[in-house]
């Protein structure tokens, strides 16, 4: 499991990395959410890697 944390604003974010925000659910500054580990949500992770934290 991967526990991912939004640590940045979406605002000044381009309209794809806010898609990626909304698929993973992080829609508000400081919220966590917990996912599988698998390539998907890891592919998902790299495109916004400057705006979340991820905590193991």
């Amino acid at each position: 499991m991967i526990k991912v944390k939004l640590i940045h604003s979406r605002i000044g974010c381009n309209p794809a990395q806010r898609k990626v925000l909304d698929a993973l659910g992080l829609r508000h500054t400081y919220m966590e959410k917990t996912f599988k580990d698998n390539p998907a949500v890891r592919g998902m992770l790299n495109k916004v890697k400057h705006l979340v934290e991820v905590i193991n």
